[in-house]
């Protein structure tokens, strides 16, 4: 393998930072949106529907996270690097 450059490190850099701006954008309209949706929800009346919404949306905010923050298995990881040198021999 090559040795990585100050520009590769700071590409990975910026595209990490990238992804955990997306991440915490996501997290910032969900908690909005769940909270306008529980008021809604308590106005009118009984009938609780506003944690169905919760919990699957919750789930995808919980996935967001661990692809942003979470460890990358090993195997997912070489794909990528492969997946990487494919697109780059192609332009």
């Amino acid at each position: 393998m090559s040795e990585t450059t100050e520009d590769d490190k700071t590409r990975r850099a910026r595209a990490r930072v990238e992804a955990m701006t997306a991440f915490y954008i996501h997290l910032a309209i969900f908690a909005a949106v769940i909270v306008v949706l529980a008021i809604i929800d308590w106005a009118l009346g009984p009938g609780w529907w506003v944690q169905w919404v919760l919990l699957g949306w919750g789930i995808g905010v919980v996935a967001h996270y661990l692809i942003v923050f979470g460890e990358t298995p090993e195997y997912v990881r070489r794909w990528q690097e492969r997946k990487i040198e494919e697109i780059k021999n192609k332009s």
